[in-house]
């Protein structure tokens, strides 16, 4: 008997025996980027910052170690007689004592511990806004790199334009055939200059791929623009949200914490610490009278404690390296944050700068080159002018659209260099 399979459980089962047999792999390979989550995957799978945080469970291993008690010490003592002639006389000792941590040290040790692996974490941070200032960078980078590759295929189109008009020209009669052969020429130059915008497609893919830690055999598609909105923060705005944010300056922040912890616990191990133990000892004596041999046995119980007594080491070493790194973290703390200052101030200048440029360009130059061009264009076909007027327009056309995509890569990686500098994207 033939059973009829549903339509809703056919296009299940077949959708099933796809993923089976390699369209599933073929799904999760066609993966799509834009800036921010190229960001986000990167500081998710990137080696070097994968490294970094499998390396914080040294630090949090030092947690655990400081927040342990010391173990006690178990001791057992026997001793015999057999083998000096007195095999009735044997003795038996059972002890166990403890140290016991004075002056709250357990509890500054892991202050000490908590800071040094906060300041790990925010080490981990600033590991990540490197990171991500290089991601955008080399997004941006293979953002201009296609966008050139744009620009030749029209500086193609465009010569290729001239390269017809040039031909029907010369089948009217109206211009010599040296016309044509220089049309020719542009259309292989133009060709040229697109092999080599090319060129540099494949090593700023390479390296974005690589810093986003995807495997070698994954393929992915980068989408974005090179275009910005215009940036309405102010200087000293960003200053203060530099000071807050940047995780370096709290990196060094955990670092004085740290220190002060350590001045304490130095100070705190000044005081020795305190064994008490407890003991059991068994003693089995004979004593030989008048030919006859009388036996004993003593059974004791002890106690037992031991305090060094702070004499000529105080601690004095450790006080002074403790308040050593504190006065060196300080010091790299005040001049870290006149750095971070400076650093958002350079990179709010290059940015200003650059939306400048960019203004010139949209406002004055771009718009009257479109002009320029089309009349040009016109009146060649129309005999009003040489083609080496043409010829020089068209190439002016390129190089001034080549200089306005610098700008607009200047201006995006300047962002990204402010955003750096402040420690939180801006955008």
């Amino acid at each position: 008997m033939t059973r009829l399979v549903p339509v809703s459980g056919a296009v299940f089962l077949f959708l099933a025996v796809y993923s089976l047999t390699g369209g599933t792999s073929a799904l999760a390979a066609e993966k799509s980027f834009d800036l921010r989550q190229a960001v986000e995957f990167a500081l998710q799978d990137n080696g070097e910052l994968k490294a970094l945080r499998e390396e914080k469970g040294v630090r949090e291993a030092g947690k655990i170690r400081a927040g342990l008690y010391p173990n006690p010490v178990l001791d057992i003592e026997g001793t015999t007689g057999e083998l000096s002639g007195s095999p009735s006389e044997n003795s038996l000792s059972v002890g166990v004592s403890q140290e016991f941590l004075t002056m709250g040290k357990r509890g500054k040790r892991l202050l000490v511990a908590e800071k040094e692996l906060e300041g790990f974490d925010r080490q981990i941070d600033n590991s990540g806004r490197g990171l991500s200032e290089e991601v955008k960078s080399t997004f941006y980078d293979l953002l201009l790199a296609e966008k050139k590759v744009e620009l030749a295929e029209r500086s193609i189109a465009l010569n290729s334009q001239l390269l017809e008009v040039t031909k029907q020209r010369l089948e009217a009669g109206d211009i010599p055939e040296l016309e044509v052969n220089l049309a020719r020429v542009e259309v292989a130059r133009s060709e040229g200059r697109k092999v080599e915008a090319e060129r540099e497609l494949y090593p700023a893919r390479a390296r974005l791929l690589a810093l986003m830690g995807l495997p070698l055999d994954e393929e992915a598609r980068f989408s974005g623009t090179l275009e910005g909105r215009p940036f309405p923060r102010v200087l000293a705005e960003l200053k203060e949200l530099a000071l807050a944010k940047r995780p370096d300056l709290r990196a060094l922040e955990a670092e004085k914490a740290k220190n002060d912890a350590e001045i304490a616990l130095a100070q705190a191990e000044r005081i020795p610490n305190i064994t008490a133990g407890v003991g059991y000892q068994r003693e089995n004596t004979a004593i030989d009278v008048a030919g006859s041999e009388a036996k004993d046995r003593d059974n004791l119980i002890g106690l037992k404690v031991s305090i060094p007594l702070p004499l000529f080491d105080r601690n004095q070493a450790g006080i002074r390296e403790a308040q050593a790194r504190k006065g060196s973290a300080e010091n790299r703390y005040t001049f870290a944050r006149l750095t971070v200052e400076r650093q958002v101030e350079a990179a709010y200048a290059r940015l200003t700068t650059t939306e400048k440029t960019l203004a010139i360009y949209a406002k004055n130059i771009i718009p009257q080159l479109e002009e320029n061009l089309a009349l040009v264009q016109e009146a060649y076909r129309l005999g009003e002018v040489g083609i080496l007027t043409v010829i020089e327009e068209q190439k002016k056309f390129f190089e001034v659209n080549d200089g306005y995509l610098s700008a607009l890569y200047n201006r995006q990686t300047a962002l990204a260099k402010l955003e750096a500098a402040v420690g939180e994207a801006l955008e």
